[in-house]
């Protein structure tokens, strides 16, 4: 692997940098950083802390009353289990795509699990998105094209939101989608308020991107650098000079890719993104009935768009809060008892959800970090 030497000022060369170079940087001694599997603790914590919170202010346990635990629900509840496997498969299907072949099904889900988990331990408004060109690369993609990958991955996740959140206002209104339920406005106004402006920001983001990969990526990548020059912008333009570089490798790599393709990456993360949201709609209906399944999916689109800029770690706390408080009114049970149900279906929710990932991580991370990086491996 050929090492470009950095310029005077300490940074790398703006045009044809190479990106292995900086990459390499990130590899030395641990990789991850402050991605470690005893992290896993804190937003577990935090979960549960809200969950008990949640029980202590509103629980009923008049809501046993309506629980009817039946075949039907254990049917409800294996169905949950179905839509995050095809949470996953969707995840695992792209990926394979995106590589070309190149990474195997194994490979694929061991990316797919490390990555929710460095999210599930990160804010929510960081993710797990800057660790994954290195999960990637380490399975055996080059760089550029790890890099290449997660851009495109990120492209269409957030085109997914730019397409079905106003979809969703158009057909169910404003005050349908946000205001639930008397005495809540000031909850609802903020969650709109957020939502809203979460929108913007990811449509700001989609057409700057789009732009990148699809027109200009030299362009872009020259306005970036020039940007980021300017007084305190410059503390962030070794990282800027790596974005343009992915962008002009995403663009490159995506040229003359034809239907098939996008078909297939457009199908896969239709397919993740709508069976996570449908996990909630199966775990109320194993206990209780759900007065609107499709505004309940429209509910999280628009509580997942909210916890993409929350600062806990996978949006702990912050997602039992909000899904007890805005979808309580969904669930098909008295209205005294509509938030002990939905603290119930949350803490559920969230076990099927967002746990299992921090398990399967903290398990899994350690074992990934010695194969790849332990002794005897060649160092850059």
């Amino acid at each position: 692997m050929r090492i470009r030497r950095k310029n005077r000022a300490g940074l790398p060369g703006e045009e044809g940098v190479n990106t292995d170079t900086v990459r390499v940087k990130m590899s030395d001694g641990n990789p991850l950083g402050r991605i470690k599997p005893r992290n896993a603790i804190y937003p577990a914590i935090i979960g549960l802390a809200v969950i008990i919170f949640l029980f202590m202010r509103d629980f009923d346990p008049r809501v046993f009353d309506d629980v009817d635990f039946t075949v039907g629900s254990v049917f409800w509840l294996l169905l949950a289990v179905v839509f995050m496997c095809g949470r996953d498969l969707g995840y695992m299907a792209r990926l394979r795509t995106l590589s070309g072949g190149r990474l195997s099904w194994a490979q694929c889900f061991r990316v797919i699990m490390l990555w929710e988990f460095t999210s599930a331990v990160t804010p929510s408004a960081v993710g797990g998105t800057s660790v994954a060109i290195l999960y990637i690369h380490k399975e055996g993609i080059s760089v550029g094209r790890s890099s290449a990958m997660v851009m495109l991955t990120s492209f269409l996740d957030e085109l997914y939101f730019i397409v079905v959140f106003p979809l969703l206002i158009f057909y169910f209104g404003i005050d349908k989608l946000f205001f639930t339920n008397p005495g809540e406005d000031l909850l609802t106004t903020g969650i709109m308020a957020f939502a809203v402006t979460a929108y913007a920001l990811k449509l700001i983001y989609l057409l700057i991107l789009s732009y990148g990969l699809f027109f200009n990526p030299r362009g872009l990548k020259w306005l970036l650098m020039r940007i980021f020059k300017l007084g305190v912008l410059r503390r962030w333009y070794r990282a800027v000079n790596i974005v343009g570089t992915d962008i002009i490798n995403s663009s490159n790599e995506i040229k003359g890719q034809g239907g098939r393709f996008w078909g297939s990456v457009l199908l896969s993360t239709f397919l993740s993104w709508t069976s996570r949201y449908l996990v909630a709609n199966a775990m109320v209906m194993a206990f209780f009935s759900l007065g609107d399944h499709l505004l309940m999916y429209a509910r999280q689109v628009v509580m997942w768009i909210v916890m993409l800029i929350l600062p806990t770690p996978g949006g702990s706390g912050f997602a039992e809060y909000l899904f007890t408080n805005y979808c309580s009114d969904l669930i098909a049970v008295p209205v005294e008892l509509q938030l002990s149900a939905a603290a119930l279906i949350a803490f559920l929710w969230r076990g099927v959800t967002y746990y299992p990932y921090l398990i399967i991580g903290a398990v899994m991370l350690p074992k990934w970090i010695t194969d790849k990086f332990g002794k005897g491996r060649k160092k850059p």
